[in-house]
């Protein structure tokens, strides 16, 4: 899969794919039939392995005719029952039965977004080992600190380090959201599931079974990925204000911080434009908007299975877990690779003198370049949390 208009895109892979959706789905019917025989429901000839019967070569074909019933699992159903049906009509009997769309498209959702966290979880270790290596390197490293665009009072870029940190460090506890599959039958009651069980306790031992198989928790009513969205969101804030720093500390008149390797221009060969951190800035400006979609979508839920806000979740989330991966991958890169220049930052603290010294001279009553506060204290402090949450 990729994405023309969205530079980078390459990086998430596979990931919420068309094909990779059609096979999270298969992955559910597959659970779900395995459970029905396991759970003693259906026959031992009904299992069989489901899973090669629909691939990426089939996804124009269900996209098309899934404008018919609003969803794709329909037809997606009935190429997979036709298929089955060639060789195991007792399977293509059983497949789907007890379940709704609904169930087979959340719990498929569950699964890719299982992934995409998994991603971003691999990204920010290797962030985190990047941050805590800049911020122990140059705690001692002077530069002037900024605020609201102009210099406030000395610091260093250890501390500056620290803030990046401190907000990877927050959004990484942000992706523990529980994913779950989402098995209710039609309208959350288990109803039909019930009845080919014999019993409710039955019905909720198929759906465990199926969940378990899937390695998630089982929850009957909807899954809301609203937290999931916001977790996200979390991300690309933090990875947005390093980009942002890194933006203004790469103009040519400040030259404090650049990226290992810049950019080209179409017509302007000396550029070297700080391409991975406009990319990532991209993703962070991007992102609530997807958010504050999914939350509208929260807002107008009615009934058992609303509509159309359930199908505006799908896009949404694909694309916002796509962009928050690739830039993950992205700020990982910019971080691993991230050069400062220490003289660059020493010339402009020592030209913010001594205005930049004021606070110091105000409190002090003295003026001391080794003006730090807490800084060192700050720095561990952060260093040991990422060490006990890593």
């Amino acid at each position: 899969m990729s994405d023309l208009l969205w530079p980078g895109d390459d990086r998430a892979g596979d990931l919420f794919s068309d094909a990779a959706v059609l096979a999270a789905m298969v992955r559910v019917e597959a659970a779900w039939l395995h459970a029905l025989v396991v759970r003693e429901i259906a026959v031992p000839e009904a299992d069989d392995d489901l899973h090669k019967l629909i691939d990426a070569g089939d996804a124009a074909r269900i996209a098309a005719d899934a404008e018919a019933g609003g969803n794709p699992v329909i037809p997606f159903l009935s190429l997979l029952r036709e298929r089955l049906g060639e060789r195991n009509g007792t399977a293509a009997f059983w497949v789907h039965r007890g379940l709704t769309s609904q169930d087979v498209l959340d719990t498929a959702l569950a699964l890719c977004l299982r992934e995409a966290v998994a991603r971003l979880r691999t990204d920010i270790a290797t962030q985190i080992t990047a941050l805590t290596r800049l911020a122990d390197e140059h705690r001692g490293t002077p530069m002037a600190g900024r605020t609201l665009t102009q210099h406030a009072v000395p610091i260093t870029f250890g501390v500056k380090v620290v803030g990046w940190l401190e907000a990877v460090l927050d959004a990484r506890a942000g992706l523990d959201v529980p994913l779950a599959a989402r098995l209710g039958g039609a309208a959350g009651t288990l109803a039909a599931p019930a009845a080919l069980a014999g019993s409710a306790r039955g019905a909720l031992d198929l759906a465990a079974t199926t969940a378990a198989a899937l390695g998630l928790p089982h929850r009957i009513r909807p899954v809301s990925f609203t937290h999931l969205a916001d977790a996200l969101v979390s991300c690309t804030d933090a990875w947005g204000h390093i980009a942002n720093d890194v933006l203004l500390a790469s103009r040519p008149e400040i030259g404090e911080l650049s990226e290992a390797r810049g950019g080209g221009s179409s017509t302007m060969p000396q550029k070297q434009n700080p391409t991975l951190s406009v990319l990532i800035r991209r993703a962070a400006l991007a992102g609530p908007a997807l958010a504050a979609t999914m939350h509208a979508c929260a807002a107008a839920d009615v009934d058992e299975r609303p509509d159309g806000s359930w199908h505006v979740e799908w896009a949404s989330l694909r694309t916002l877990a796509r962009r928050t991966v690739t830039a993950g991958s992205q700020t990982a890169d910019l971080l691993t690779g991230l050069r400062v220049n220490a003289d660059r930052m020493a010339a402009t603290l020592a030209a913010a003198r001594p205005g930049i010294d004021a606070e110091q001279a105000r409190f002090a009553g003295h003026t001391d370049a080794a003006y730090s506060g807490a800084a060192d204290e700050i720095i561990d402090n952060a260093l040991a949390r990422a060490r006990e949450t890593g």
